[in-house]
């Protein structure tokens, strides 16, 4: 790998992270095409720089997250099943990564996406639920939906994201919660696959990471503002078309 290779992949990761399109599965795919091999430390460092896009979401929800502890148990609850499921299945999961994997999810999931849209059609939004009046035991709801994401493809904000509108969110408050259980979720996730695979970097390896994560930060950092902007006049149908369309375009020509 290369720099120019870092500074694809976490412009990628950063871009891909909070959008309902598997940034796993996208790091996987741009892996393929720029020939690099899926090696455990590869799979390490895909992992590793999205930690930069935590750090993005971590400074942007700052203050937030100190106004408000009730928050904080909320997305510790939701963190909870990933948690266990993660520490019970990772080499499961780790046999998952491949192109043929993600190419069905992400078709899967946009077909999801297009389903739930098309029944809220007519849907006035002004009557959901904010972040703040979410239940605990809508917060575990959402935090079973994330264990989905860790087929690869299937992606971790719009499992959560399709979580938050079963629970009576708004598309933006679904957003916003999704980001906010990325921290936990991501960081410990980053910080497990370190230590597994410790071993499996070299010294030129963290200097790649740093590009990548610095890179997956700044692009991030824009990537959860504009989406924020984006959720409060559209909804999800360009992006299950889009996850339709590139599941499809690799299913028959990686």
């Amino acid at each position: 790998m290369t720099i120019l290779d870092s500074i694809i992949l976490g412009v990628i990761e950063g871009l891909t992270e909070f959008l309902p399109i598997s940034s796993t599965g996208h790091l996987i795919l741009v892996s393929h095409l720029l020939g690099l091999e899926q090696t455990i430390a590869h799979k390490t460092f895909e992992i590793s720089i999205q930690l930069g896009s935590i750090l993005a979401v971590l400074f942007l929800f700052s203050q937030r997250l100190l106004a408000n502890k009730n928050l904080w148990l909320k997305i510790a609850v939701a963190f909870l099943p990933t948690a266990v499921f993660g520490f019970l299945f990772y080499k499961t999961i780790k046999g998952l990564f491949g192109i043929e994997t993600v190419a069905i999810m992400l078709i899967l999931g946009g077909i999801v996406f297009l389903i739930i849209e098309y029944f809220r059609r007519d849907h006035d939004e002004s009557s959901d639920k904010t972040v703040d009046e979410l239940t605990i035991k809508e917060s575990l709801m959402i935090g079973l939906f994330q264990t989905f994401s860790m087929i690869p493809g299937t992606s971790r904000s719009g499992a959560t994201m399709i979580g938050g509108l079963f629970s009576g969110l708004s598309r933006k408050s679904a957003a916003e919660f999704s980001f906010l259980l990325a921290i936990p979720t991501m960081f410990a996730a980053t910080a497990y696959d370190l230590f597994k695979n410790r071993h499996e970097l070299v010294v030129d390896d963290y200097s790649l990471l740093a590009v990548g994560f610095i890179t997956a930060f700044v692009v991030a950092f824009i990537t959860v503002k504009a989406m924020m902007k984006f959720l409060t006049t559209h909804t999800f149908v360009g992006f299950g078309i889009y996850r339709i369309v590139v599941g499809v375009v690799f299913w028959f020509f990686a």
